[in-house]
């Protein structure tokens, strides 16, 4: 569907000017307006009906992430939003994409970024991409309430009362260790390696939400995003889900419920000592197929662990990182992996290479996942 028809909202004259310009510098994309603000933006996507819209995080009258909010509800279309590396910024940004933003760009020097055309093949590939995007993808997959199923956990027990009640006391009273009473325990007895991309915050929080605090295994995660706003995704996950999220530090110990999220811009493997003990280790190597974390670079890392059981699971995103990584986890013969199925995707590239290149054991969706993944373990 060609040309594409973007409206572009900042209400920075210069940032519109920009974004519009660098935008309507491909052929394949026609800038059919401009606003100031949320409210603006609002009235331009009713008279318009443009195929995707730039959203300004922060901006004056109404703010990207209330006009995202109502666009969502009443005229739902791919959105993508800009965000400047603010601790405000970033956890607006994770907001966003809950609420069923596409994706996002990171301005790279500020609001007022005059460095912007640095990025600018960036913002028209991101653009291009969310224009694909399924509106139905965005909004049929609400958050469903907190479901742990008994047989995730290691010892089949319930426990009761309100996870996020719980947990803010505990960290009220500075004692989340309390949250796992088998903090020293040097050895993990599941592995549980994640990758995912474009719609991934979201489907995250789906997923996870489903791991008991007492969960018999580690979890590590590399999700596509710039430095900054991968702390904020580790802070919004962990404020909703019962095991601990937090981003991963480079030389520390896995432990058992917990999951760990690959900071921005480093690569994340994980590595095993001669006692058995696994830890992290980052480093800034060469971008992976233009990624950096890289899916891949995880899931080898992890094919040269030969203990304990070992889980992959593939969700959405853009291109096909991950699949060499699953590749080298099947020659081991050591690996259940998972991958969600095109219905539950905001964009379908990651899994369906997995899946074409027969690396995959299971293919489920979203809010089945944890479900095939307790009966692998229990199995």
């Amino acid at each position: 569907m060609y040309p594409i028809r973007a409206v572009v909202v900042d209400d920075s004259a210069f940032m519109r000017k920009i974004i519009s310009d660098l935008l309507a510098g491909d052929p394949d994309i026609q800038v059919v307006g401009k606003g100031r603000n949320g409210l603006e933006a609002i009235e331009l996507v009713k008279k318009l009906s443009p195929d995707v819209i730039t959203l300004d995080v922060e901006m004056p009258v109404m703010s990207g992430i209330e006009a995202l909010e109502q666009i969502m509800k009443v005229s739902p279309l791919p959105v993508v939003m800009l965000s400047s590396l603010t601790q405000h910024g970033t956890s607006e940004t994770i907001r966003a994409l809950e609420m069923g933003a596409v994706d996002f760009i990171s301005k790279p020097s500020g609001a007022i970024s005059l460095d912007l055309h640095k990025i600018g093949a960036e913002i028209v590939q991101k653009v291009k991409e969310a224009a694909g995007v399924k509106v139905s993808r965005l909004i049929k997959s609400e958050i469903a309430p907190l479901r742990v199923s008994p047989l995730l956990r290691s010892g089949g027990q319930h426990h009761p009362g309100s996870v996020l009640a719980e947990k803010e006391t505990v960290r009220d009273d500075n004692e989340k260790k309390i949250w796992h009473a088998e903090d020293g325990r040097r050895n993990v007895h599941n592995l549980v390696a994640i990758g995912t991309s474009t719609g991934g915050p979201k489907a995250l929080q789906v997923l996870l939400r489903d791991f008991p605090r007492d969960f018999r295994g580690a979890v590590v995660i590399v999700q596509h995003m710039p430095p900054g706003f991968t702390k904020s995704l580790a802070q919004r996950l962990n404020s909703l889900c019962e095991i601990e999220v937090t981003e991963a530090e480079d030389n520390q110990v896995l432990k058992e419920g917990h999951a760990y999220i690959a900071p921005g811009n480093y690569h994340m493997e994980i590595r095993q000592r001669t006692d058995g003990e696994l830890y992290i280790s980052l480093n800034q190597s060469q971008p992976r197929g233009g990624h950096r974390p890289s899916v891949d670079m995880l899931f080898e890392s992890i094919a040269r662990i030969h203990h304990p059981a070992k889980y992959a699971i593939i969700m959405t995103g853009m291109g096909s990182d991950g699949t060499a990584g699953l590749k080298k986890l099947k020659e081991t013969g050591n690996c259940t992996v998972i991958a969600q199925d095109e219905s539950t995707c905001v964009v379908f590239g990651m899994p369906r290479a997995a899946i074409r290149a027969g690396t995959v054991d299971i293919v489920a969706p979203l809010h089945e996942i944890s479900v095939q993944l307790m009966r692998c373990l229990s199995s």
